[in-house]
């Protein structure tokens, strides 16, 4: 169960909520909203912070309490027990979200819900006594379970209300049919509530619910909402479907003050999915003068693709959209709500940076396009960044060109062209095999396609699959063509590795072919963009320092906790900056930040070096559960608490939004959903029985790790790189052969998603 330490952690979160809060809602918020109202949407947080802790357990309501904006709605799934008892619990299925089945097991029965036979444990076979020894556990599997040991009690609504005191109580009514044929009155149980504390909302998706209350209430204390399920569902009550009843909005406002409508209904996703044009319900309901509310905002899942895995995007289309805003959301995770409504609303695209941050591409917008291809840098100057990537590699008659490896396999589709037969194993520089870009002339490799980096395949995550092959890959020329005039931009990376392989083994000296091709487009002149060149190799370093006076970056590629000083001094003597992992700030354990930030940080930056964080990505897997499921809560992290100088990011769009909201440098009226996580908090509040293993500290950079000795000279007699007979696993497979085995992966990786945890 709980210990001290947890306890007293969750009680210095809820204070700093207390505070917060009240400084929070004093802020000035825009002069008018597009709700029916006029005021700001509400946000509704269902079952709590339920994207966290178990749904309805009384952590997931406590923390929304703390990470949400001061007026926050808690929403609460009414089920009545055996005696009348009314229960928060998200399902009518017990077992959806509890461990009834281990308390009571092979109890389960066959019912049937709204015309469906269905079996498991329902709450009209148990007394509310019965249920004291089941306990709320995590019932989605993309999320975390470590929480399932704290042996949270079912919350009747009366306990929730009492021991949380909502701002705002929103009870749901799914299933008055099926308790009334179980002798049990809903009703009842709603009007007896109504008499000892103010029901905000209730929602029902039964007509003949809502419509027996409806003289009850007054629907200026408390509105009542009709909930609408998929358009094609047969309303209990009527007979109608729901896109029936949706017609007849002159009819719910007989009854009803709103609407609560799944987001597909406001706007559809097609069956690729990408969003379809935005119906013209929220107009017209409003125009009816009913207010709309949507459902189903959750981060754990893949949006539509037009929002490129950024959750925040997408409340933002529906509240800031310049046409409409509804009037509130449904959400399992309100603190990406939260700060939608009262930090990136009505930004606009001036808006004024407001942390002195730079944002970095990886290999350009890759989160959108294929990595290093003119149109994920286009996407990456139009979304904002300030530095334009490019990892330089080299072709076999030596010209330097823009990709993400020097395995042509990893980022284009040299594995389905005639160059298959070029595979090789090159231990020293790539590990498994691969068609390596020295073996192919440039003009070979530019009949390559491109192909889209999906990172987090595994998953079942998928980037912008409309465009997985589009663009043209790039040398090094048309690259620093495309970034010369662009005056949004502060600077150019040039990253390169291998340079002592490529030099001693290949012929090929990538070094001057950079300097040289940045003199020829005029990069070596003062008053240009910056010019930055990164490697993990102090002697590439050493070389440049010695022919330029561009800035050096000296990248960091293994996990450590801090250096020696004698290792950051030798930094410091080839290079003006550091790039390092997110895990050398943050440690993780299980997904979990642990402890405090290391003292990587604060250590380069007492020798005066700058520090650049890598890699952000928006897709909510890169993340751990401390920035919950939210790109911009984790950079918000790394940037106010870590104190970096930069962020590296596949989705430069996300990280320049960020820099710009409107709760960054109040001080301490900085509200709770952007302030920074705190590394270990949630951690602590993990049982001793659910802890993962631990785990060694990270290790300290040596001095030996960093000095190199000079790069070799070019050799003069490079060996041949014609193509081998054969592959490295033998005859080269036919044409088809293996991008039959990507389809067969892609179809595993997908179906992992919905039957196994997404992480540990």
């Amino acid at each position: 169960m709980w210990s001290s330490r947890a306890i007293s952690r969750l009680f210095i979160l809820l204070l700093l909520h207390s505070v917060v809060a009240l400084v929070s809602a004093q802020r000035s918020n825009r002069t008018t909203w597009k709700t029916l109202s006029g005021s700001p949407p509400l946000v509704i947080a269902r079952g709590g912070f339920s994207g966290l802790f178990p749904d309805s357990s009384v952590d997931a309501y406590k923390f929304a309490l703390a990470t949400s904006i001061p007026n926050v709605v808690l929403w609460c799934d009414v089920q009545l027990t055996k005696d009348g008892a009314g229960i928060c619990l998200p399902d009518i299925k017990l077992d959806n979200a509890t461990n009834i089945a281990q308390v009571f097991p092979n109890k389960d029965r066959n019912y049937t819900i709204n015309g469906v036979p269905t079996r498991g444990y329902f709450s009209v076979d148990y007394t509310l006594k019965n249920l004291s020894n089941v306990v709320l556990v995590q019932g989605v599997l993309s999320r975390t379970e470590r929480f399932d040991g704290n042996g949270y009690s079912i919350l009747t609504v009366e306990d929730m209300i009492k021991q949380v005191s909502p701002p705002g109580l929103w009870l749901n009514i799914q299933h008055d049919a099926f308790y009334t044929k179980h002798n049990l009155s809903m009703r009842s149980f709603i009007l007896s509530v109504s008499r000892s504390v103010v029901i905000t909302y209730i929602s029902s998706t039964e007509v003949n619910f809502l419509r027996s209350i409806a003289t009850q209430f007054n629907r200026r204390t408390t509105k009542l909402v009709f909930r609408f399920l998929r358009q094609e569902d047969t309303e209990p009550s009527t007979n109608q479907t729901y896109g029936s009843l949706l017609k007849n909005t002159t009819f719910i406002k007989s009854f009803a003050s709103g609407i609560l409508v799944p987001k597909e209904y406001i706007w559809p996703v097609d069956a690729r999915n990408y969003l379809k044009p935005r119906t013209s319900l929220v107009l017209d309901a409003q125009k009816e003068g009913l207010e709309v509310f949507a459902s189903d905002f959750v981060s754990d899942v893949p949006l539509s693709f037009n929002y490129s895995y950024d959750p925040l995007a997408e409340y933002l289309q529906f509240i800031d959209n310049g046409e409409f805003s509804v009037d509130g959301v449904l959400s399992d995770f309100p603190i990406t709500a939260s700060e939608a409504i009262d930090c990136f609303a009505d930004l606009g695209e001036n808006a004024t940076e407001r942390v002195n941050t730079l944002v970095i591409s990886k290999y350009g917008a890759s989160g959108g396009y294929p990595a290093c291809t003119d149109l994920a840098y286009k996407m990456a100057i139009s979304d904002g960044a300030d530095v334009i990537d490019c990892p330089v590699q080299m072709s076999k008659d030596g010209i330097p060109f823009c990709l993400s490896s020097i395995n042509l396999i990893e980022s284009t589709t040299a594995a389905q062209s005639n160059f298959r037969n070029f595979t090789t194993t090159i231990p020293e520089i790539k590990s498994g095999s691969g068609i390596f870009a020295f073996s192919l002339t440039w003009k070979d490799i530019k009949t390559l396609k491109p192909s889209i980096l999906n990172p987090n395949a595994k998953y079942g995550m998928f980037r912008n699959p409309d465009y997985k092959n589009a663009g043209n890959l790039v040398a090094l020329s048309d690259f620093l063509s495309i970034t010369k005039n662009q005056t949004s931009l502060s600077g150019i990376m040039i990253i390169i590795e291998s340079a002592a392989y490529l030099a001693e083994k290949q012929g090929l000296s990538v070094t001057d072919a950079v300097i040289d091709t940045l003199s020829k487009t005029g990069y070596d002149k003062a008053g240009g963009h910056k010019v930055m060149i990164q490697s993990t190799n102090s002697s590439v370093l050493k070389k440049f320092k010695a022919k330029t006076k561009y800035e050096l970056v000296y990248k960091i590629e293994e996990d450590v906790g801090d250096a020696v000083d004698s290792a950051a001094k030798d930094i410091k003597n080839v290079a003006d900056s550091v790039v390092v992992q997110k895990t050398s700030v943050f440690p993780l354990n299980s997904k979990f930040l642990i402890g405090g930030s290391t003292r990587i940080v604060s250590k380069l930056k007492s020798f005066n070096l700058s520090v650049y964080v890598e890699n952000f990505s928006n897709e909510f897997t890169s993340q751990a559960w401390d920035f919950f499921s939210d790109a911009t809560v984790e950079i918000n992290s790394f940037v106010s608490e870590a104190n970096i100088d930069g962020v590296i990011t596949d989705f430069p769009s996300t990280a320049n939004r960020y820099r710009r909201n409107k709760c960054l440098n109040l001080g301490d009226k900085t509200p709770p959903y952007m302030a920074a996580a705190r590394p270990g908090a949630l951690y602590e509040l993990i049982t001793d029985d659910e802890l993962p293993p631990a785990e060694a500290p990270l290790p300290i950079l040596t001095e030996s790790e960093v000095s190199e000795p000079a790069l070799p000279p070019v050799s003069k007699s490079p060996p041949s790189s014609s193509p081998p007979t054969k592959a490295i696993s033998g005859a080269s497979p036919p044409a088809n052969a293996l991008s039959n085995k990507v389809t067969i992966s892609i179809f595993f990786s997908s179906l992992a998603f919905f039957v196994a945890p997404l992480m540990p």
